[in-house]
């Protein structure tokens, strides 16, 4: 998950509604959160788009060479979709909205080159039953994140603390390669992000109160966009590996 501190902190959120009118502010919540769905998903195709074809042909195709054959490219290219993700949560306020868009599309070209050995583990069939899966968890979850009156930032503390121990237990399990602590890191990883999407959906849409018809509006979207799209590829995942068939 991205982390993005708030562009005006001593802000209140009624004093940009107030000024601006509750109408065209709603008008203008509701143009925001469709651009940042609109990159997230936009993201999540291109993804989906490079994946497949870097994986075409199977053992033979571009992946099974690289990735899994090994070597200094493999690392390369599986490591890149981290630094894009810290240099664009680090370099936030650095960058215009132009460059921060671009780096999402190569974000998003670069983990679709690091996914592409799901299409070579899994089944096409596994694949596609868990992105609609993971499509009907997120939508259900982002709009109750949208549309609930609770405030779920008393969550926020502990699904961070549990995602870095996901983290954590998933760096351990390289060396064990336990099955039941696999089991049990995919089971948690799923109602992790699944927290996390409504968590996120919530803070997202408060945020434009803060950065409505000021420069950091884009940004935020692009910034809230990377986020969305970290919680549903890694639901997508923790689901494909609780439910998927392996091709072997």
């Amino acid at each position: 998950m991205a982390n993005w501190s708030d562009p005006r902190p001593n802000a209140a959120a009624f004093q940009t509604a107030g000024a601006v009118g509750t109408d065209a502010f709603d008008a203008g919540l509701r143009s925001y959160m469709l651009s940042v769905y609109n990159y997230m998903l936009s993201g999540i195709l291109l993804t989906g788009i490079v994946a497949l074809g870097f994986s075409w042909g199977g053992m033979d195709s571009p992946a099974a060479r690289i990735l899994i054959g090994g070597g200094p490219l493999a690392w390369v290219i599986m490591l890149a979709p981290m630094g894009f993700v810290f240099a664009m949560s680090f370099g936030q306020m650095r960058m215009s909205p132009a460059t921060l868009q671009a780096m999402f599309w190569g974000f998003a070209v670069a983990m679709g080159l690091s996914l592409s050995t799901v299409f070579l583990r899994y089944t096409g069939e596994s694949v596609a039953q868990a992105f609609f899966a993971t499509a009907a968890a997120f939508g259900g979850l982002s709009l109750y994140g949208y549309t609930t009156k609770r405030d779920l930032s008393a969550f926020g503390t502990f699904l961070i603390m549990g995602l870095v121990g996901l983290i954590v237990a998933s760096l351990l399990n390289l060396f064990f390669q336990s099955g039941v602590m696999t089991l049990v890191i995919s089971i948690v990883g799923v109602l992790l992000f699944a927290g996390l999407t409504a968590y996120d959906t919530q803070r997202t849409k408060s945020m434009y109160a803060y950065v409505a018809g000021t420069q950091d509006e884009q940004r935020m979207v692009v910034m809230s966009a990377l986020t969305l799209y970290l919680d549903f590829i890694n639901m997508f995942l923790f689901i494909l590996r609780l439910f998927g068939s392996s091709r072997n």
